[in-house]
């Protein structure tokens, strides 16, 4: 009997739990995203090339000196950093040496010419006794019209005034004067010191103007017009950007010529880019100038301007996703995921001329992790605000050294948020139920 009732026990639990209606099952809610958006517009793009070099002085000089002497005297400009101009004197060595020699080769030049006057007179006198024999003077010897003493004695006049102007050379030499405006990059003398002749005094370098050398590779080269003949009316303008005392600084320079063959080591063409007065030394002194000095050695990136693209989307960076993908917004508010090329970059855009349509919609705002079909609730942009966007979150990712904005991170969270939310509500309707 205890049997039968446990088996119609089992039987009636089995028939119940067959028999149960099945329990209701709550849809999940789909959740927009909210998103900020832009529509996409053709416009004209400038290519821009970027490159990087080290700032050289256009002449560097190691002065030698040419004559031997003790140093007398030391310009105040002669020091480094010390700047001067063409022809001031930097060193001054002992002239006496110099000075004697010079007047000894005065003397003898004298000496030289009053020799020379004296065979003119005796050729003359000799012509003359030559005539009184009544023979014809073609017939007459050399050494009876005194001809050689007379070439001699030339001779002698033409070595001496070679032998002052040597001397006067040498003298000249023992002042070292500037050779052109530059500066003072080392000394290696000073005053009561005594130099040789090749002893080294010091080394300069010119100020007017200084030199980048910028490599170009097969792209970049790609992306800027012809300069094989650079116009010397119309330099290609370019920008260099370098940090001075921690602070970025711009100058402007010009293309003045390619060096016209491909470096064997990396494959690169290399222009010289020129920039006037770097050290801001040559202006007016009436002029204050607030331009911050370019320092020789200091190393920049150039800005060149490239071609011109026309009818080309420009992408925020923030709007191209992993693999080169874009994410739209079609009619039913759903993101679509789009693949993209793109053709350049710089600080704030990608360029697009291929795989997007005029007035696409565009998120440009961070989606957390973007799905296909993904509900969206966008907030349009217009061009001009999302390119103060744009540039604000490049600004904020170079000073903080962040990828993503506090935008970005509140959208991401607020995606999480809702996530979880769903979540929990989910499976408090089962529990429920």
């Amino acid at each position: 009997m205890p049997i039968a009732i446990i088996g119609g026990a089992v039987i009636i639990s089995i028939a119940m739990n067959l028999l149960k209606p099945e329990p209701l099952k709550a849809e999940s809610p789909d959740t927009a995203v909210a998103v900020k958006t832009q529509i996409l517009q053709r416009t004209q793009a400038k290519l821009l090339v970027e490159s990087q070099g080290t700032v050289v002085p256009r002449t560097r000089t190691s002065l030698i000196s040419e004559v031997s002497g003790t140093v007398l005297d030391v310009s105040p400009h002669f020091l480094v950093g010390g700047v001067f101009k063409t022809g001031d004197l930097l060193l001054q060595l002992d002239p006496t040496d110099y000075e004697v020699a010079l007047q000894r080769a005065n003397a003898k030049l004298i000496s030289m010419n009053a020799q020379l006057t004296f065979e003119q007179a005796r050729a003359v006198q000799a012509e003359k006794e030559w005539g009184m024999t009544g023979r014809p003077a073609e017939e007459a010897p050399l050494l009876a019209l005194r001809k050689p003493y007379l070439e001699e004695a030339r001779a002698n006049v033409l070595q001496a005034e070679a032998e002052v102007k040597q001397a006067k050379l040498k003298l000249q030499r023992a002042s070292i004067r500037a050779p052109y405006t530059g500066m003072v990059a080392a000394k290696s003398v000073d005053i009561g010191q005594y130099v040789t002749v090749g002893a080294a005094l010091g080394e300069t370098f010119a100020i007017d103007f200084a030199e980048v050398r910028l490599p170009l590779t097969k792209r970049d080269l790609s992306m800027m017009n012809s300069f094989a003949v650079v116009d010397k009316d119309n330099h290609l303008e370019i920008t260099l950007r370098g940090s001075i005392d921690d602070n970025i600084t711009e100058w402007q320079a010009k293309l003045v010529r390619s060096e016209g063959v491909i470096n064997q080591a990396n494959r690169a063409l290399y222009i010289v880019a020129q920039i006037d007065d770097p050290y801001a030394k040559l202006g007016s002194d009436d002029c204050e100038c607030l331009i911050m000095p370019l320092l020789m050695g200091t190393f920049v990136t150039a800005s060149i301007g490239g071609k011109t693209i026309d009818n080309a989307f420009a992408i925020p960076r923030s709007a191209l996703l992993q693999d080169s993908k874009v994410a739209l917004v079609d009619a039913q508010q759903r993101l679509r995921l789009k693949e993209v090329e793109p053709i350049f970059a710089d600080s704030n855009f990608y360029y697009v001329n291929q795989g997007l349509e005029e007035g696409d919609e565009i998120i440009i705002s961070a989606v957390g992790v973007p799905i296909d079909g993904m509900k969206i609730s966008p907030e349009a942009l217009s061009v001009e605000k999302a390119l103060s966007e744009t540039k604000a979150l490049s600004s904020d990712d170079l000073s903080t050294g962040k990828g993503a904005s506090a935008e970005q991170k509140a959208s991401a969270e607020q995606g999480a948020s809702t996530k979880q939310k769903a979540s929990a509500e989910q499976g408090a309707s089962s529990n429920a139920e």
